[in-house]
């Protein structure tokens, strides 16, 4: 089977030959599109924060956490996710459509045969055993295109634009892919987290309901204190159950994106008791990498060269299509007649031209246009979407850091109160209602930070997502790309097979 370079290096030297104008435009990257404006390129709006480092984002973003199982978990969906193996599929499809494409410059043939016996019968005739004619004849004939106008070129420019298009579509899902992993794993680290601040907050309500038991026991308190102090446990233990349900669609999620039953999941990472944390700040890069780096962004310019090359395709139609054609034919009668035989040879072009239809083939050019005015307006929208989500994300989890210090902070002086408050209750020097409170109080802002701290791990994976980090092409596949380039540059058409 011929490989892909094999059959682009056959399509240039089938342009070697023509040697003529190619009908339609060539590409050339939108010259006004939003993506080359100063406030695009430049540094980020929302990345003025100790938070954020100009330093370029790697391509394995998720080494950054320092966490060998995570690492493990995103390598093993990207070798396996379903997504992404529909993904890969789609690219090899458009493989297969770039070979068709570029097969077009072949050599065709056609191999013809055919065999009759004639004879004459007369009413007049007595005699019905007239001699008969066995008549044979066969064929070959081959064409070889001479794409003067350069359509069979567009069609493999087009291809050639398609496929990196697929591919650029294949490194979203690889992002998507790898963003969604590192997230079902944090929502499982922090539904841990949370549920062990709880547990500690319900605890400490536990020792309180039990100390308002004793001192019940011990006249000094009242049934109303001891049904108080119950509700305060009751009340922080009802926000366990939706905590252990987080923690198990997280795991049923990171099932699933490794390609598994979500009955299947990895029983190892659901105890996992840390926070994913980063040791130095986000790298961010600014606009002009992102854009570069964006697999979303790159399927969007494709898209415009591939139907900027279909411009031409239909622009050929403008023009005859003239093929050279050779031909060797055989005749050869026999039976009940002298021997005879016949040998011919052909060789000229075969010239086609649909000309009746020009103002059909005019309107083809104009919804060809049309199709690529409206491919940039969607390139300059996804320019400006990613643009967007990017600033977003970026202020987001700065802003979220700034409250999760100051819940943090919420939390410490709460529980320097609910201290208090306790010292002085068991003392007699202030009220079961000023503990309750304080407790509450402590409560909420346990909780609250956690739950803060949670967000701020997803924040800082949408970060991630939202700059296009987690795609990286293979050594071999830039090799082939590199390859495949060099051969479509070379008249010869080395007929390489697999």
């Amino acid at each position: 089977m011929r490989t892909l370079r094999s059959y682009v290096a056959l399509g240039a030297l089938g342009l070697a030959l023509a040697g003529c104008a190619t009908a339609g435009p060539d590409y050339t990257p939108p010259e006004h599109s939003v993506a080359n404006t100063p406030a695009a390129q430049g540094s980020f709006d929302s990345g003025d924060d100790d938070a954020f480092a100009q330093a370029d984002l790697p391509d394995h973003w998720w080494r950054l956490y320092e966490d060998p199982r995570l690492d493990a978990l995103v390598e093993e969906a990207l070798s396996a996710n379903a997504d992404l193996r529909a993904a890969e599929e789609n690219v090899l499809r458009a493989d297969g459509v770039v070979r068709e494409q570029a097969g077009e410059y072949g050599f065709g043939t056609e191999l013809s045969g055919n065999v009759q016996q004639e004879r004459n019968y007369s009413l007049r005739s007595a005699n019905t055993n007239l001699p008969g004619v066995l008549t044979g004849t066969f064929g070959l004939s081959v064409t070889y295109p001479l794409d003067l106008h350069g359509k069979i070129k567009r069609g493999i420019e087009a291809s050639l634009a398609d496929r990196a298009a697929r591919e650029a579509a294949r490194d979203t899902v690889r992002t998507t892919v790898a963003a969604a992993t590192a997230r079902a794993y944090a929502n499982v680290c922090t539904s841990n987290y949370q549920i062990a601040t709880v547990k500690k907050v319900v605890r400490l309500q536990e020792e309180t309901l039990d100390a308002t038991k004793r001192l019940q026991k011990g006249g000094r308190g009242t049934s109303f204190d001891v049904s108080r102090a119950q509700t305060a446990v009751d009340a922080s233990r009802a926000n366990l159950p939706a905590l252990y349900a987080r923690r198990k669609g997280a795991l049923y999620l990171l099932a699933t994106l490794l390609g598994k039953a979500p009955a299947d999941y990895p029983r190892d990472v659901e105890n996992c008791a840390s926070l994913p944390r980063l040791s130095r700040p986000l790298p961010i890069g600014d606009g002009a990498a992102l854009i570069r780096r964006r697999p979303d962004i790159r399927e969007a310019e494709r898209t415009i060269a591939a139907d900027t090359a279909r411009i031409g395709v239909v622009t050929a139609d403008l023009y005859p299509s003239i093929s050279l054609a050779g031909g060797i034919m055989a005749f050869n009668q026999a039976k009940n007649l002298p021997k005879q035989e016949s040998l011919s040879f052909g060789l000229g072009p075969l010239l086609s031209w649909s000309w009746p239809y020009q103002s059909q083939v005019r309107a083809r050019i104009d919804q060809a246009n049309s199709q690529v005015r409206g491919d940039i307006a969607r390139f300059d929208a996804t320019v400006l979407e990613a643009l967007r989500s990017a600033e977003t994300s970026l202020d987001e989890y700065a802003r979220g850091r700034e409250r999760a210090a100051a819940l943090g902070k919420a939390a410490d002086s709460a529980g320097v109160s609910a201290a208090q408050a306790n010292k002085l209750f068991r003392f007699g020097r202030a009220d079961f209602l000023s503990l309750l409170t304080a407790q509450r109080e402590l409560a909420s802002a346990e909780v609250s930070h956690a739950a803060a701290e949670a967000a701020l791990v997803d924040n800082q994976i949408a970060v991630f997502l939202a700059l296009g980090g987690g795609w990286q092409k293979d050594a071999d596949e830039e090799a082939a790309a590199a390859q495949a380039a060099a051969d479509a540059s070379q008249a010869p058409g080395n007929s390489e097979t697999n």
